[in-house]
């Protein structure tokens, strides 16, 4: 006896104009069951979870919703609610000025008399943030939580609504680690009380950590839906682009020239004056090599980064040298000026101009060149612009259109592409994957791989060990603002980086 179904997605089709964006793809949804939905960005999870959720009517596509083996016709969101089915998108929707009670009942505060109930609104929130192991006050202002702490109020929103079925969108993307280890124990919690669970993310150890049954998409094609303990993220990624584990750390080696970038004895006390800063950092970098810089949250990764281009800390002491000659950078444009540049992990707080065109973002760092006079040459910026966009193999409608509206991975080529048009000598990537998906990733590993044949010297920042250790010539681990080991390619295990991240290489088998 097959075991039953509350959701049903049966033989979906959804066009945009003459853009199929799924084709025929069926998806079912069990009680008590964290199903995960993995692919590329542009691969369909986002349509098809808009059409689960009411966001795109029922007659706007082909293909039937059942729920409980009955045809549903979510002609809304409210449609879909009332059907016992919540969404918890990338894109927090709550309301800043207000506590943590009043979002969580929005729209249903309870009244008594005629009136808000407040003692109840917050009484009820209480038992809600505990029913699902959050520790917040119900009265605080939203506004003045983290963007972590936010998610899981989020959540709890839609817990509060007692949903049959919750889905996940890239819940994890902006929280730490140990809101995300709250956040998984909390999703368990609710598969254990028979929630059914959409999962979606780009982080392939969380999905198997949380999932029982995954569907992957591939360009609007369902690839097939594996039970996790029977599969492993090699088959995974596969099914997502098409491409064998062994390729994903596409790392190609060559024989490095002379030392480019230099970090010699560096000291640095941070902007607050506090203990908090850099001690006794060094490093060299090759030209054509790649040196891996990891470490835990607070280990000093992305202030290291920023000291070298002027934006963090006060030197006491050491010496950073490109190319033979000293480096005495004050601020990024001095930094780019030398030949050194920085991409930031936070590409849309300190990468983009969100609200402007691609040709725009692409040349924002390399106008000098591009002008005639005081004004910019615009017929020049758009043949630069459309070069790199060639190059870098960006998605867009157009040069015009706004780079908030790509999807991350394309945004992280832009930022990618206007480092490149100040033809630098020596890149900063920091954390140039994150929050991209499997198919983006590559083809920044490829974008890497092309720079340093060309003799460019590469010092990336990564959280993923595996990423380090894949795309890596040597490796840097730092602990509490030290370095706690230096691995060769053949020399650095995750065991061993994790154990020189916590201080503990001594120990490390």
């Amino acid at each position: 006896m097959s075991p039953p179904v509350v959701l049903e997605a049966r033989g979906i089709v959804k066009r945009f104009g003459g853009l199929t964006a799924l084709g025929d793809v069926s998806f079912d949804l069990r009680p008590g069951e964290v199903h995960a939905l993995c692919g590329e960005n542009g691969a369909g999870k986002s349509t098809l979870i808009k059409l689960l959720s009411g966001v795109h009517p029922h007659g706007s596509y082909q293909g039937q919703i059942l729920i409980d083996g009955r045809p549903a016709e979510f002609r809304s969101t409210r449609d879909a609610e009332r059907a016992g089915v919540a969404i918890i998108h990338q894109e927090l929707a709550l309301f800043p000025e207000m506590s943590v009670g009043e979002n969580l009942f929005l729209g249903a505060l309870p009244r008594r008399r005629g009136r808000i109930d407040w003692d109840r609104v917050y009484a009820d929130a209480a038992a809600t943030l505990a029913e699902c192991g959050i520790a917040l006050d119900p009265a605080a202002r939203v506004g003045d939580l983290g963007v972590g702490q936010q998610q899981l109020v989020e959540i709890a929103r839609a817990v509060a609504r007692r949903p049959r079925v919750l889905v996940l969108d890239e819940p994890t993307a902006a929280l730490a680690q140990h809101e995300i280890v709250t956040l998984l124990e909390l999703v368990r919690r609710l598969r254990d009380r028979g929630v059914a669970c959409v999962f979606i993310s780009h982080k392939l150890d969380e999905v198997f950590a949380i999932a029982d049954r995954i569907t992957v998409l591939r360009d609007g094609v369902a690839q097939g839906t594996l039970v996790a303990t029977r599969t492993d993220a090699g088959e995974v990624i596969r099914r997502m682009v098409g491409r064998r584990i062994e390729d994903y750390y596409p790392r190609r080696t060559r024989e490095p020239g002379h030392t480019l970038f230099a970090v010699r004895d560096l000291e640095v006390v941070g902007p607050d004056g506090a203990a908090r800063g850099l001690h006794g950092i060094g490093f060299e970098v090759r030209a054509g090599e790649v040196l891996g810089v990891g470490g835990l949250m607070g280990a000093g990764r992305t202030e290291l980064l920023m000291h070298l281009v002027g934006l963090w800390g006060t030197r006491r002491s050491g010496v950073v040298e490109l190319d033979g000659r000293p480096l005495a950078a004050d601020s990024p444009r001095a930094a780019l000026r030398e030949g050194l540049a920085l991409v930031t992990e936070d590409r849309k707080r300190f990468g983009l101009v969100l609200q402007q065109g691609v040709a725009f973002n692409v040349s924002l760092s390399s106008l000098g060149p591009l002008r005639r006079g005081l004004l910019v040459d615009r017929d020049r910026e758009v043949k630069s612009a459309m070069e790199t966009v060639d190059a870098l193999r960006i998605r867009a409608q157009g040069l015009e259109q706004p780079v908030g509206t790509l999807s991350g991975g394309n945004q992280q080529k832009v930022v990618l592409g206007k480092v490149l048009l100040t033809a630098p000598k020596v890149l900063l990537l920091d954390e140039p994957t994150r929050g991209i998906d499997v198919g983006a990733k590559l083809e920044v590993y490829e974008l890497i791989n092309r720079l340093t044949a060309e003799g460019r010297a590469i010092v990336l920042v990564s959280s993923e060990l595996g990423e380090l250790v894949g795309m890596s010539d040597r490796i840097v681990m730092l602990c509490e603002g030290r370095v706690g080991g230096v691995f060769g390619r053949g020399e650095a295990t995750q065991e061993r980086l994790l154990a020189a991240a916590m201080g503990r290489l001594d120990r490390a088998a």
